[in-house]
This record gives C-alpha cells, sequence and structure tokens, in this order.
C-alpha cells in the first residue's frame, strides 16, 4: 500500500477530492471532523461543488485516567464505547452514559463557538462524505458515523488520506464507502505521515465553514 507522506492538510485535501470524483455530488454534504479534519474536507468540499460543515466528536475519557479512552461521542448523538477497557476497569453503563452526556454537552458548545450563526448542514436524506486527517483507532469516525445512521442519512461515505488498516476495517464494517489513500505498514499516528501538522484552532475551523457554501 502507497506510504505517502503530505506537506499539509490541504494537499491531503486535494488527493482526496481526486479519489472522489466519481461520487454523484447531488443532494450531497461533506462534514470535516474537527478540527483537523475540517482543513481536509474544506479543500473537499471545494473541489466536488459540495456543502461543508463541521462534525465535533469527543473522547470519553476514563473515570480517574481521561486520557484513556472508554470511548467517543458527537454532538449530533452518536456513540462508540471500547468494551475492552469499560470491562477492565469496571466501568459501569450507567457511568459511561454521564461521562457520555457531558462530553456530548461540551461538544455542543464548541460546536456553537465554531459555527456562529451559520446554520448546522442536515444530513437527513442526503449523501455524507466524513472526512478527517487520518484514523489512527477509528473510535472518533465511528462515532461519526453512528451519528449520521441516527440522523437517517441516506448514504455514508469514510474518506481519509492514511489511516491504520485495523482503523480503517473497522470503519468499513460501519459505513457504507470508504476511500483511504494509504494503510501504511509502519503507521504509529496520523502525525507521522505530515510535513505540517500544527494544531487546527476553533478560529481556523470558523473562517473555513463560514467562507465556505452551505446551502
Amino acid at each position: 500500500m502507497n506510504e505517502r507522506r503530505y506537506q499539509d492538510r490541504a494537499e491531503a485535501g486535494r488527493a482526496l477530492a481526486q479519489e472522489l470524483t466519481s461520487i454523484p455530488t447531488e443532494n450531497t454534504v461533506v462534514y470535516g471532523l474537527a478540527r483537523g479534519g475540517v482543513p481536509v474536507a474544506a479543500v473537499v468540499a471545494s473541489e466536488l461543488g459540495c456543502p461543508l460543515d463541521a462534525l465535533l466528536v469527543r473522547k470519553i475519557g476514563a473515570p480517574g485516567n481521561p486520557e484513556l479512552a472508554l470511548g467517543a461521542i458527537t454532538s449530533y448523538g452518536g456513540m462508540t464505547v471500547n468494551e475492552r477497557v469499560a470491562s477492565g476497569m469496571n466501568v459501569s453503563r450507567d457511568e459511561i452514559d454521564r461521562l457520555a452526556q457531558k462530553e456530548r454537552e461540551e461538544a455542543k458548545t464548541q460546536e456553537r463557538s465554531i459555527r456562529g450563526d451559520n446554520p448546522a448542514v442536515s444530513p437527513e436524506g442526503r449523501t455524507v462524505i466524513l472526512v478527517d486527517d487520518g484514523l489512527a483507532t477509528g473510535a472518533s469516525m465511528a462515532a461519526a458515523v453512528q451519528a449520521m445512521r441516527e440522523a437517517a442519512a441516506a448514504r455514508i461515505i469514510v474518506a481519509v488520506p492514511v489511516a491504520s488498516s485495523q482503523a480503517r476495517d473497522r470503519v468499513a464494517r460501519l459505513a457504507d464507502e470508504v476511500h483511504c489513500l494509504s494503510t501504511p505498514a509502519s503507521f504509529s499516528a496520523v502525525g507521522q505521515w505530515y510535513a505540517d501538522f500544527g494544531q487546527v484552532s476553533n478560529d481556523a475551523v470558523r473562517r473555513l465553514i463560514q467562507s465556505h457554501p452551505n446551502g
């Protein structure tokens, strides 16, 4: 499998857009997983002529060890749980639901900050293309796919420049279609496949969303 390294997220977006040219774009919307996926998604949306929106996904941290992910949740809904971690830490479902609700509220707050006065783009009855800058575990993208299912999207396509093979396989079991340009055997982190992998700010995401037609 190709082990391409990208200069930045914009270059990755251009490469993804070329991969997606055969997808019918009528009634299609592109969602970037915020924050790092939005610069990639913005290029894809521009090249394909589709509306752009951001989807907020937050990690559900384990009690007493917030860096350890119990799962992930989005502002739309949709949740994934790492049952192995939850079982190993003896975390009840009620506790997971409580932690998830807290993270969902945080995601909604961040989403309002990013979107400003721009209305959300509804996925209902549409083809949605979910874009991120890469997949390490696939947990965030799995939650995003589930959220789009719950929001009645007609078809869900995942598009990423790079992923671990395990993450790609995980997402492929959930989405209708997956486009992944590279699954390197030497994958250890998404950032290793970018020369410039700087943090993406809320302001940067806001500018991208507000500058892109989302009708």
